[in-house]
């Protein structure tokens, strides 16, 4: 049976991370290597700035021939990976850390290489773990014609995730701490 992406009668709403940047700014992003929002080859390169209600974001992307699948128009696990980046820029508003558990989107347009991607992204729910977040993609601005919604669940996870399933060279180039880097070798 999947997992469900529909928030519970439970759920609490989302309440905004005392660390998030605030309405307007732009987000960083969260790992250079990253294939959504870093800047190396083959990537997204998304750029994300946070929405008027501190749990919400939007996002730019610039579909590139490196990003197309059918002659001409952008591929559509490159549609999935931008909400996968742009959803989960979303849950960073208000929660430091989680991961992908489920990710569901509707494609409704093709879109063209050359064009101009938004994405809005939503915290919709928290339930414990739990964060249910919801996003659409406009082309060419944002409020353009609509070219695809997504919903996902994504679960907090601490650095013991990273720990038991990265590498520890990466855990270096990330930053983290000598102690994670070296529990990692370690195997622990």
């Amino acid at each position: 049976m999947p997992i469900s992406i529909d928030p519970p009668a439970d759920a609490e709403a989302p309440q905004k991370h005392p660390k998030a940047p605030g309405p307007g700014e732009r987000t960083s992003s969260h790992y250079a290597g990253c294939r959504g929002c870093g800047d190396v080859p083959g990537s997204l390169r998304l750029r994300t700035w946070v929405g008027d209600d501190g749990v919400s974001v939007h996002s730019r992307f610039d579909v590139l021939e490196e990003h197309q699948g059918a002659p001409g128009l952008l591929h559509g696990g490159m549609l999935m990976t931008a909400f996968d980046d742009a959803l989960g820029t979303a849950y960073t508003q208000i929660a430091r850390s989680a991961v992908t558990a489920r990710l569901e989107t509707d494609f409704r347009r093709p879109i063209p290489v050359g064009s101009t991607l938004w994405l809005r992204s939503r915290v919709d729910a928290v339930v414990g773990r739990k964060i249910y977040v919801s996003g659409v993609a406009f082309l060419g601005e944002l409020d353009g014609e609509l070219a695809g919604t997504a919903r996902a669940l994504f679960l907090k996870v601490g650095p013991e995730h990273f720990l038991k399933h990265g590498r520890p060279e990466d855990l270096e180039a990330f930053g983290a701490p000598r102690e994670m880097i070296e529990a990692a070798r370690a195997g622990n």
